[in-house]
């Protein structure tokens, strides 16, 4: 029996993949904790950066290389991460994959003017309140508002 499909909603992959984000953390000039969102390339949403597992990389590090080429910080990622969600990824075939992000803390010790990114994407510094109003995926969301340095 074929299987009746939808050219418009292509059915996701069941299995999620996995990637590694970096939630961008550091403390403002009155001593709170400020998060860095970047926008997607594509539909400019409000995102943390986050990538594809890197050959021979710890997930931390995976992180920590997506948030400086994705976002232009660098720093100390944690080797706990803080928590995962999930999102459904389109790809350039038009389908739909499921992925499961674990998220690890990153301390931002440098954020540079000049980023490999830095002409596809916009970043805001924010309060973890405000950070999570901004994203869509509500896992995320939950992730951000709670988060503590």
């Amino acid at each position: 029996m074929g299987k009746k499909t939808d050219r418009l909603r292509p059915e996701p992959d069941r299995e999620p993949r996995t990637q590694y984000a970096a939630l961008p953390w550091r403390k403002g000039a009155d001593g709170a904790v400020e998060i860095l969102l970047i926008t997607s390339r594509e539909s400019r949403r409000w995102v943390i950066p986050k990538g594809w597992p890197m050959k021979d990389m710890a997930p931390e590090h995976a992180a920590a290389q997506e948030a400086y080429e994705e976002a232009g910080v660098l720093g100390e990622p944690r080797h706990k991460q803080l928590g995962v969600y999930h999102y459904d990824k389109r790809l350039a075939s038009g389908r739909l994959q499921h992925v499961r992000v674990m998220v690890f803390p990153l301390k931002v010790t440098e954020a540079r003017d000049i980023w490999p990114e830095m002409a596809e994407r916009d970043r805001l510094w924010s309060s973890p309140a405000e950070a999570a109003s901004l994203v869509d995926e509500p896992e995320l969301r939950e992730l951000l508002a709670k988060f503590k340095s």
